[in-house]
């Protein structure tokens, strides 16, 4: 393989920031300082480079789904979106919840244009009443385990899936999409004023509330790791930051849309607004930003969710709930979080790579003998958002016909260049 100079940026990382060109051979950074020459140069001026972006929570849809999104075609809208790994979410068709759908997954990203590691689920079929062979699996390699789609809803249960996953000689968290069903039943946006005005079911803050509560005190009595997704309610975030300065070990995540948008948005009565957990007040997207910026969240997670036309272009309380967010999520941080570069890049970069155990590969320093993982930004380019041009194979985009500032230029995967100026390399 040649070596790659990437040249005239400024690299940053958890480290801080520093101007440097980075130099990349067989692929592993080998040099990173000045006047660094390679075979082929990727021109970073006015660039930032970065650790390779990290996604805890995205649908690739495959298996069994494959209309809407492929490990191949979402894989390549990461690669464009800067990640260079992705945590496949299993509510696939069937559920990865075995040894064999564990493999189909790995065995699908083994030529996708970023790392796919697969989460598996905590019970048989997601169906909430039996627990996968949680020690086989993460003797596969699973570090994530969620009924993602659905969060386990008997109380005991997740208790023993808890005291399992302690026991494990593997770190491995449980990561629950927090959402009580039966609050939460029939529900189509959150529950408040626009539910009213628009005579849609609506589905209260507590839904969410009841589960964060629950799961947190279950890591408390268990000594388990609960990781939540993606919180969107005032009362989560401040249950999340109580409970850590109390000693209960929880991570948590949030969306791009639950940091940028609310449920006025779905006055059009345009589906492509809904999603699950529904977007919430002006109040709740203010708490979710504060949580961003003092550490309460630690991590800003996609929840990429494609469907097809003729999915997502029924009627609003007819459509399922989802939107694309891979090829987007950096700009959205940077235009609508109000935080800084650096900020943005740990919630995006080394913050999830060490959630997802992954950290020895992914969001790491920028240093020599790294494994060569990067993304190189322009923070100050603007964009709009045109889904007919997405890599994925749905176009559901909520950010359609916006103006975005920040954009990924080039994206190197174990030092190969899967992205260059913008385009997927393959």
């Amino acid at each position: 393989m040649s070596t790659v100079a990437i040249k005239g940026g400024r690299v940053l990382d958890a480290s801080g920031a520093r101007a440097a060109d980075v130099l990349v051979d067989d692929g592993r950074i080998v040099a990173v300082g000045a006047d660094l020459a390679g075979d082929r140069v990727l021109d970073a001026g006015g660039c930032v480079v970065a650790p390779g972006l990290v996604d805890l929570h995205a649908h690739l849809r495959q298996p069994g789904n494959e209309e809407a999104e492929t490990v191949e075609t979402g894989s390549r809208g990461a690669a464009l979106g800067g990640f260079t790994a992705v945590v496949a979410m299993p509510n696939t068709t069937p559920a990865v919840d075995g040894a064999a759908a564990v493999r189909e997954v790995q065995d699908l990203g083994r030529t996708a244009l970023c790392e796919v590691f697969p989460a598996a689920a905590i019970t048989v079929g997601r169906a909430g009443e039996r627990l996968t062979p949680m020690a086989e699996l993460a003797e596969l390699g699973v570090r994530i385990f969620t009924d993602d789609g659905s969060g386990v809803q008997d109380g005991r249960l997740m208790r023993r899936a808890m005291e399992y996953a302690v026991g494990l000689p593997w770190p491995v968290v449980l990561a629950e999409h927090c959402e009580d069903a039966a609050l939460a039943a029939g529900g189509h946006l959150h529950e408040g004023v626009w539910s009213a005005k628009l005579g849609i079911a609506g589905q209260p803050a507590e839904a969410e509330e009841l589960m964060v509560m629950r799961d947190l005190a279950l890591a408390r009595l268990t000594g388990s790791r609960v990781h939540l997704q993606h919180l969107s309610t005032a009362g989560s975030v401040a249950m999340v930051r109580a409970a850590r300065a109390s000693g209960v070990a929880v991570t948590c995540e949030a969306t791009p849309h639950h940091l940028a948008l609310t449920h006025a948005e779905c006055a059009s009565f345009d589906p492509v607004f809904k999603v699950n957990p529904p977007l919430r007040t002006d109040d709740d997207v203010a708490a979710v930003r504060a949580g961003l910026a003092d550490g309460t969240i630690d991590a800003i997670a996609t929840d990429h969710a494609p469907h097809t036309a003729q999915d997502k272009e029924q009627p609003f309380d007819e459509a399922p709930p989802g939107m694309l967010g891979l090829e987007t999520a950096l700009a959205v941080a940077c235009s609508e979080s109000g935080l800084p570069l650096e900020r943005v890049l740990a919630l995006l970069s080394w913050q999830p790579a060490r959630i997802a155990g992954i950290e020895d590969s992914h969001g790491g320093p920028v240093q020599a003998g790294r494994p060569a993982n990067l993304c190189v930004i322009d923070p100050a380019a603007t964009w709009t958002v045109d889904p007919a041009r997405s890599a994925s194979r749905s176009r559901n985009s909520p950010w359609a016909g916006r103006t975005l500032t920040g954009r990924v230029r080039h994206t190197l995967l174990a030092g190969e260049p899967v992205v260059v100026d913008g385009e997927a390399q393959r």
